[in-house]
């Protein structure tokens, strides 16, 4: 069995407010192996960013509460030294952001930030890093990089920033890239560009990535495996054919209820998730899922779920509190067009029955 190159195991990432302690990530576990692609999926304010930010060690500070493991090449990154961080960040592990004009310096020119990308770990001349960023910005798609190379941020039109981003993320070959919402500020051809650009670099340099999104259709494109967070946790984790295929959360059937389907008729409305997340610093007791969820039950309300496998399946976690039977049928429903207050219905008149 192969080796993950990154090993998540107990992740708590809390922060002293003067509201109370903000519980941002509770107990993450996940693992990422070489050459794959992890979609982590969930509302704002699920964890998502927490989780990845951490990794790369950037939110240590003097109000957050760190616990658990991140094992990446044989070290533990939570014990690692701000220096040992610096090192590793750009170099081993890469990150890119959600907005790149507010990432890219708007006083320095495309090509001195490279520059100092590379410089910043390695031992090379200016004009060996200049001929590297040059090399990068033509394997992302820029036309004329010798050219572009000399322009300011301003200057680039919002996809070609993000392409800038991704040179710079990638101009030290990592071997974890994080993606952070790289596509949300893009109109949707250029967002197809460049997800087909990453699934092209990903395929040439065989570099992991972690990809955190709140849309299940851009994960579908890109993911290996799925890691759906909900209030600091992973509910369901699992392949993307899968999770697709065979959703176990009562939250995945929400996020997947609400993907316009293109055999739909055009009239006919999404179904939502009801409700709104909760507050990370007052958590619900019990599944904190409970207060949204059509087919919760009075005991849910006082019975934290765990993350289990599903029917024996170590591929495919849930942490639910259903029984597997109930799941099936509930999704059969939900999968033949029924809303929830129907698949809902069909289950109760079920177990009555019984």
């Amino acid at each position: 069995m192969t080796e993950p190159l990154l090993s998540v195991r107990d992740l708590h990432v809390h922060f002293a407010t003067d509201d109370g302690v903000v519980k941002a990530v509770d107990g993450v576990s996940y693992d990422i192996g070489p050459g794959r692609t992890l979609g982590i999926v969930g509302e704002s304010g699920s964890g998502k960013s927490v989780s990845s930010l951490t990794v790369m060690g950037l939110t240590r500070s003097k109000i957050s509460r760190i616990s658990g493991e991140i094992h990446f090449g044989g070290k533990d990154l939570l014990q690692a030294s701000d220096d040992e961080m610096r090192h590793i960040r750009g170099e081993e592990i890469a990150m890119i952001f959600q907005d790149p004009l507010s990432s890219l310096h708007p006083f320095y020119r495309i090509g001195d930030q490279l520059v100092e990308a590379v410089q910043a770990h390695h031992k090379v001349s200016k004009a060996a890093a200049l001929d590297k960023a040059v090399e990068l910005l033509r394997l992302v798609g820029i036309p004329q990089p010798k050219d572009r190379v000399g322009g300011y941020p301003h200057e680039f039109s919002g996809g070609m920033r993000q392409r800038v981003m991704i040179a710079m993320a990638l101009i030290n070959e990592p071997k974890l890239l994080i993606a952070d919402e790289p596509t949300t500020a893009l109109d949707v051809t250029v967002q197809a560009q460049i997800l087909e650009l990453m699934i092209r670099l990903k395929a040439e340099l065989n570099t992991s990535i972690v990809f955190i999104t709140h849309d299940l259709g851009v994960v579908a494109e890109m993911a290996d495996d799925i890691a759906v967070m909900y209030a600091g946790r992973i509910v369901e984790f699992g392949t993307k054919e899968t999770i697709f295929e065979n959703p176990q959360h009562p939250y995945t059937w929400g996020l997947l209820g609400s993907i316009p389907k293109l055999d739909a008729n055009r009239d006919e409305p999404l179904i939502p998730v009801s409700g709104r997340p909760p507050s990370l610093i007052n958590l619900p007791s019990g599944c904190s899922f409970h207060p949204r969820c059509p087919y919760v039950r009075e005991a849910h309300k006082k019975v934290e779920p765990t993350l289990e496998p599903v029917n024996g399946d170590n591929e495919h976690h849930v942490a639910c509190l259903l029984d597997a039977g109930v799941r099936g049928r509930i999704w059969d429903d939900l999968r033949e067009g029924k809303r929830p207050e129907e698949a809902r219905a069909d289950v109760m008149a079920g177990e009555g029955a019984a």
